[in-house]
This record gives structure tokens, sequence and C-alpha cells, in this order.
């Protein structure tokens, strides 16, 4: 039990060090525009570390879960403990044929003190529309 106890209070110092907490990005709600579709993000970074650039590459399946585009969305910065509101609008992109997206990586994943792979760590995806985003 000891030892135990011991690894645990070692092994919280070198954590600290590292991004904590989660980088939560949800598909709030994607709607018909003038050029396609326009997909609405809420981003929230619970990371001890603010961001000075992240971008995510996106797939998007249609209903028969095919892939049907892949596209990088730049997210900007995102400050730490702040949420975030980001759109995009995706040419040639319907609405209704989007059945699900996917996080398939962090292209940029830039702040002070952080690895490249830090924000796909830490990423948690969730949707308040009938599409599904996972990461």
């Amino acid at each position: 039990m000891g030892v135990i106890l011991a690894s645990t209070c070692l092994g919280g110092p070198v954590f600290a060090q590292n991004a904590t907490g989660a980088l939560s990005i949800e598909l709030n709600d994607l709607v018909a525009s003038e050029k396609g579709c326009k997909f609405t993000f809420v981003a929230d970074n619970g990371l001890s570390q603010s961001l000075s650039k992240v971008s995510f590459e996106f797939v998007l399946f249609d209903q028969k879960g095919l892939v049907e585009r892949m596209a990088v969305l730049d997210f900007r910065d995102l400050p730490s403990g702040k949420v975030k509101v980001r759109q995009f609008d995706l040419p040639g992109t319907k609405c209704d044929a989007v059945k699900s997206l996917l996080i398939n990586d962090t292209p940029v994943c830039a702040g002070e003190g952080l690895a490249k792979d830090a924000c796909m760590k830490a990423l948690k995806t969730g949707s308040k529309s009938p599409v599904e985003l996972k990461g």
C-alpha cells in the first residue's frame, strides 16, 4: 500500500507540468446556408494552457457511412478556461447528407509548453445535433 501511495505522490508534480483537463469540442448545430452547410461548434478549453492556434481535421460521413469529404478547420486561438463559438460554412455540403463527423487529427496544436499531440490526447467530443461527433 505504501508503494502505491508513494508512486501516486511522486506522479503528481510530473503530471502537473503536462496539459491537464479536457479540450471539449461540441457540434452545436448545422444549418443550410447559401454556400452549403454551416456548422456551429462550441469549444471549451479546459487545459491549463492557452492555445495560440489550433486546427482540426474533420472527416464528414454520409448517410451510408462513406467518407463524403475531409476538411481542416481553423479554430484560431482558444484561451485557457474559456468557451468560444466557431462557425464554418462548408460549400457544396448538404446538411441532411451528413450522418456523422470524426475529428481525425489536430494538424496544429500550438501553445506555450504544449506537446504537438496534447490537443488530441485531451480531446472530448459531443453533439447537441442529430449528427454525431467523434474524436
